[in-house]
């Protein structure tokens, strides 16, 4: 498993002290707010200051003084250790968990994951073993099983027929 999650990309600077805007990239944005730390580029950064605005978060972190330093983080992520992840709920996931599961139909492997694009429900893109690209949304009908620790996502055949797209 990853060891980094990634909760958010730097967007720019913000002001002249160093400041930087990110746009989240969790669930829970309130989370910022309870951070201590960060990694960005394998380097830990402590947090000196955070600020929530609506769905944005400016994040002041020791080392990073201006705008010039503050610029040179530009479109990087911000990232947090498993142990200071935010626990989950019974039925959620990490999406860097999620990524590289087989997803299975039968028994048969269908394809892996390769991507999760999150909106109200998060969509699963998968490459098909037949080279076809196979996308469709995570509905609880849907999936009958999710574990990440052997990466198998097992579907439910019918419903998956029903709901999945494939590209031309």
């Amino acid at each position: 498993m990853i060891q980094t999650l990634k909760i958010g990309l730097i967007v720019k600077p913000q002001g002249i002290r160093g400041e930087l805007k990110i746009q989240p990239l969790t669930d829970d944005i309130a989370r910022f707010k309870q951070l201590k730390e960060v990694i960005i580029d394998e380097k830990t950064y402590p947090v000196a200051n955070c600020t929530l605005a609506g769905g944005t978060v400016f994040l002041s972190l020791f080392g990073i003084h201006d705008r010039n330093i503050a610029e040179t983080f530009r479109g990087k992520f911000l990232c947090v250790t498993r142990e200071n992840a935010v626990p989950l709920e019974e039925g959620r996931y990490f999406i860097a968990d999620i990524i590289g599961c087989k997803l299975l139909v039968d028994n048969l492997v269908v394809g892996e994951v390769t991507d999760v694009f999150s909106s109200r429900t998060d969509v699963f893109t998968v490459k098909c073993v037949d080279g076809r690209i196979m996308r469709f949304p995570f509905l609880k009908d849907a999936i009958l099983c999710v574990d990440v620790e052997n990466k198998t996502i097992i579907a439910d055949k019918k419903r998956l027929a029903e709901i999945a797209c494939y590209e031309d």
